[in-house]
């Protein structure tokens, strides 16, 4: 099934001193998601935030909140960011030893169940779960920070999981997070993306920017 190119702003590249405000400029400014990345400093080498600062900024808008839980093990954190308000929780395959168990705890916390692939790990990983996922987010980097450059190999990702979707005649969500630019963005949703997560391309010259960027990412996909 054909979507239109949805547009999540991952808020690791705002302002974290005004992170409300930001939150409440990406809505305003036409964004479809609010995508939140969610690091331990064990799992990736980085430490960003936690489901306090998800319920902190809960109010400052009605967007989804997608919320990649990079950390491990994941299982353990997965109610409180669900009671913060999470909307989508994307978990890795190699955050828990039994990622089914993780997908169904997601769904009883009334949260949509996502699952991330690193560039390593490889499109067959979501198989045995394609009939229980709701979003698929294909890593175009290798996760921990931002501002990393596009991975061209995982294009061939991409559209493997492209075809595994279709196949499956579900409604799944194809997200890509990583390196976005227009350029790249293009390629991504060529392969098969319904759906761009990118930071510094949507940040980048300020909110007064914003708006221009989210429709700069929509229409090079296009």
């Amino acid at each position: 099934m054909k979507k239109d190119v949805r547009v999540a702003p991952s808020i690791l590249a705002s302002d974290f001193s005004r992170l409300g405000e930001e939150v409440r400029a990406i809505t305003k400014a036409g964004a479809d998601f609010i995508h939140i990345d969610v690091m331990d400093g064990h799992f990736v080498p980085n430490i960003t935030v936690g489901p306090s600062i998800v319920r902190a900024i809960r109010d400052h808008s009605d967007l989804p909140f997608d919320v990649h839980l990079m950390i491990s093990p994941v299982d353990l954190y997965v109610e409180s960011f669900a009671e913060a308000g999470s909307d989508i929780l994307t978990a890795h395959p190699e955050a828990g030893p039994h990622l089914h168990r993780t997908i169904q705890l997601i769904k009883r916390c009334d949260a949509k169940a996502g699952v991330s692939l690193n560039p390593s790990t490889p499109a067959e990983a979501i198989g045995p779960v394609i009939n229980d996922v709701d979003l698929v987010l294909v890593m175009s980097v290798n996760p921990g920070f931002g501002g990393q450059m596009f991975l061209h190999s995982t294009l061939e990702k991409i559209a493997a999981i492209r075809q595994m979707i279709d196949s499956s005649e579900r409604d799944i969500d194809l997200a890509v997070d990583g390196g976005i630019t227009t350029e790249t963005a293009a390629l991504a949703v060529e392969a098969g993306a319904d759906m761009l997560v990118a930071g510094t391309a949507i940040f980048e010259g300020g909110p007064e920017r914003y708006s221009e960027n989210i429709r700069a990412l929509r229409d090079s996909s296009q």
